[in-house]
């Protein structure tokens, strides 16, 4: 299985999460098997401006089954859906300890994701227990 998630910089499973997916500059392509991360990946977003479709292909043709990512909007999900690739939404944190907790089924997710970036509070709203920096 490879696990894609956007990243806030290039340090890889050290990074942190992105909070904006469609703006992320690169994701880590974690490649797990037997319930292990095996190896990972830092892949550069080959794009500055996007269309619709572009990451959901760029995340396909770099052989990802399953994008974690902090929000999402409708129409990349709906992309995803289409190409059989899994979205857990709401995960924040740093990308190491994310794909580890989604491989052994304990990734806790921002319940609250969707509001926070409708308010414009997830770059704001730092500072709650527990929750890494998100931008």
């Amino acid at each position: 299985m490879r696990v894609a998630v956007p990243a806030e910089d290039k340090e890889g499973l050290e990074s942190n999460v992105s909070g904006h997916f469609g703006r992320a500059k690169y994701f880590v392509f974690a490649d797990v098997e037997e319930g292990e991360i095996k190896n990972a990946e830092v892949v550069e977003v080959p794009f500055d401006e996007h269309g619709p479709g572009d990451l959901p292909n760029f995340i396909r043709e770099h052989g990802g089954d399953v994008v974690l990512a902090y929000g999402m909007g409708r129409r990349a999900a709906e992309y995803f859906r289409e190409f059989g690739v899994e979205v857990v939404t709401g995960a924040y944190g740093r990308v190491r300890d994310v794909v580890e907790a989604f491989i052994h089924q304990a990734l806790e997710v921002d319940p609250h994701w969707k509001e926070r970036i409708e308010e414009g509070k997830e770059e704001h709203d730092c500072h709650r227990e527990g929750h890494n920096h998100l931008h």
